[in-house]
C-alpha cells in the first residue's frame, strides 16, 4: 500500500464504524502501542472531519499482557497506557496496524477490561494477514493481504517512520535457510 492507499483506507474505516455504531455517541477509539495510536488518532480526526464530533482516542500499552512476554524481551520497552475517559458502558474500538495470529488482541481486551466494562469492543486494522490462532476478527479492515508464515507485513506510518506505507517482506532467516537447501 502507498501512502495514498493509507489514507484512503483509514477514510473508509472512519466511515464504516459511525456507520456501524449509528452515529458517534458512546464511540471512543483506543490505539493499540505503537502504531495502533496514530492510526485511532487519524480515524478520529476523518470521523470529525465529517460529522463534526471529536472522538476520544486513548492509548493502550499491553506489554505485560502478552501470553509471549517471556520470549520478547527481558526487559520489555513499556509505550504507557493513557485512557483518560470512562469505558463503562462505551462502545471502544481497539485500533491496530496488523492483525495475524490474534494474540495482540486478545492481550488488548484484557487490559481493556481493568479500565472499564464496556459495552463493546470492535476491531479495526489496516491489514488483515490471515492465519489466526484464536477466533478473533476485524469489524474494520483497510486490506486483507493473503501471507504466508514466511512472510511479514511491515507498516510505515508518518508519525512513526517519517513515511506511510505497507509492504510484505520475506523473513531473513527463512530467506537464508531457503538459499542453503538449493
Amino acid at each position: 500500500m502507498a501512502a495514498e492507499d493509507v489514507r484512503r483506507a483509514t477514510t473508509r474505516i472512519s466511515h464504516e464504524i459511525v456507520e456501524k455504531q449509528a452515529g458517534t455517541a458512546g464511540l471512543v477509539l483506543v490505539g493499540i502501542q505503537r502504531r495502533g495510536v496514530p492510526l485511532a488518532r487519524r480515524i478520529a480526526q476523518a470521523i470529525l472531519e465529517h460529522e463534526g464530533v471529536e472522538v476520544p482516542v486513548g492509548a493502550l500499552d499491553i506489554t505485560f499482557y502478552r501470553d509471549d512476554l517471556s520470549m520478547v524481551a527481558q526487559q520489555p520497552v513499556v509505550k504507557g497506557t493513557q485512557i483518560p475517559f470512562d469505558l463503562n458502558g462505551r462502545t471502544v474500538v481497539l485500533v491496530d496496524d496488523v492483525l495475524y495470529t490474534g494474540r495482540t488482541i486478545r492481550a488488548a481486551m484484557d487490559a481493556l477490561i481493568d479500565f472499564g466494562r464496556p459495552q463493546a469492543i470492535r476491531l479495526a486494522v489496516l491489514v488483515d494477514r490471515g492465519h489466526r490462532e484464536l477466533p478473533i476478527r476485524a469489524d474494520h479492515v483497510g486490506k486483507n493481504v493473503p501471507t504466508s508464515r514466511e512472510e511479514t507485513v511491515r507498516v510505515q506510518l508518518e508519525e512513526t517512520d517519517g513515511e506511510d506505507a505497507v509492504e510484505i517482506e520475506r523473513l531473513p532467516a527463512l530467506e537464508a535457510a531457503g538459499e542453503a537447501r538449493a
